[in-house]
């Protein structure tokens, strides 16, 4: 090659950008989390068909309140990511409530239910809100039955739901038919498939978020399957927080944990503001810098919130539509009480 063209060819090869390298992480790091499970399973209350069709009604039901206006979609919206989008939930009669409405997608894999663990698991959680004053407001477990089985198409599918029992139709088996639906609703994502070795799956971005994640220690609270919602935390662990609400003290045998909340789960994040138990912080991004600040006694940049906030956007999940589609629910009989009459 003469002399003048191999010049030509370096010079022209000093201008061709060189690929950037790919985002490396670390995947030893990685043993602190799971993928999500395929099921959610109960031993105790073994699915089928049946029963989840049945929890399905019982969810979208809002004959489960009072006055007909309040059903667990209500604050619960499964086409909204399972949350109302609002600081507070509003029940019947447009009463407030205390705390913000946690959403009900992956639930069923955490330590507990509800922002101070009082209901073990989706099966209890299911039926507390229906005899809160505030929330659906029945007045008591007879009269939920009453309303139940004064509709005909329920006595049926609770028979369906529960065939080797005597009496299907029970107030503990409204929660165990709501229970199973629920036990369904799992958002597998981007991150998921990643935790199972397709490097692709998350962008670089995404990585370098992850990496800053790890680095900055959000993974001592939000970690497992559920990237949190497997424990509890006091908020403000290393600056106390502002709040007037006890968390997991006002739970009976629970009182030294004033200020202990459960850890919320980061899946779908991205979807569920406003944050934390009273829906006081806005943004995702505020939460995540306060977050670091209170509880880490780190001070984030905004670059590296953003980063952070880019890996969240991998643990946002896919919705089964066809899976939470409303039904259609069986007609009152005719002695079925009206709103507003007992």
């Amino acid at each position: 090659m003469k002399k003048s063209v191999l010049i030509s060819t370096l010079a022209a090869a000093a201008f061709i950008p060189l690929a950037q390298a790919e985002v490396q992480v670390n995947r030893a790091m990685l043993g602190m989390f799971q993928p999500l499970p395929e099921s959610a399973e109960s031993p105790e209350n073994p699915s089928n068909p049946a029963k989840v069709k049945l929890g399905r009604m019982l969810y979208y039901d809002t004959r489960l309140s009072k006055d007909r206006s309040v059903s667990c979609n209500t604050c619960h919206d499964l086409a909204s990511y399972g949350d109302d989008g609002a600081p507070v939930s509003t029940g019947i009669g447009q009463q407030k409530g205390g705390r913000s409405a946690p959403t009900v997608y992956n639930a069923a894999i955490h330590i507990a239910q509800f922002w101070d663990g009082r209901a073990p698991h989706v099966e209890a959680q299911a039926i507390g809100p229906v005899l809160n004053p505030i929330e659906m407001g029945m007045p008591d477990e007879t009269y939920v039955l009453r309303v139940l089985n004064s509709i005909p198409g329920y006595v049926e599918l609770f028979k369906e739901a529960f065939p080797d029992e005597d009496t299907p139709l029970t107030y503990e088996n409204v929660g165990k038919a709501i229970g199973a639906f629920e036990r369904g609703l799992l958002t597998p994502a981007p991150w998921d498939a990643y935790l199972k070795g397709d490097d692709s799956a998350l962008t670089d971005p995404q990585k370098e978020g992850l990496n800053l994640f790890i680095n900055k220690g959000c993974v001592t609270c939000h970690q497992g399957a559920g990237v949190g919602g497997h424990m509890y935390q006091k908020l403000g662990l290393v600056k106390e927080w502002p709040t007037e609400d006890k968390g997991r003290a006002e739970v009976e045998g629970f009182e030294a944990m004033e200020g202990f909340f459960k850890v919320p789960s980061l899946r779908n994040i991205t979807e569920t503001a406003p944050y934390l138990h009273d829906g006081s912080i806005g943004t995702l991004e505020e939460m995540v810098k306060k977050m670091a600040e209170y509880q880490q006694g780190q001070i984030l940049t905004d670059e590296e919130t953003a980063k952070i906030i880019e890996f969240l956007g991998a643990l946002r999940g896919e919705i089964d539509e066809e899976y939470i589609a409303k039904p259609e629910l069986p007609e009152d009989g005719p002695d079925t009480p009206k709103p507003g009459k007992s």
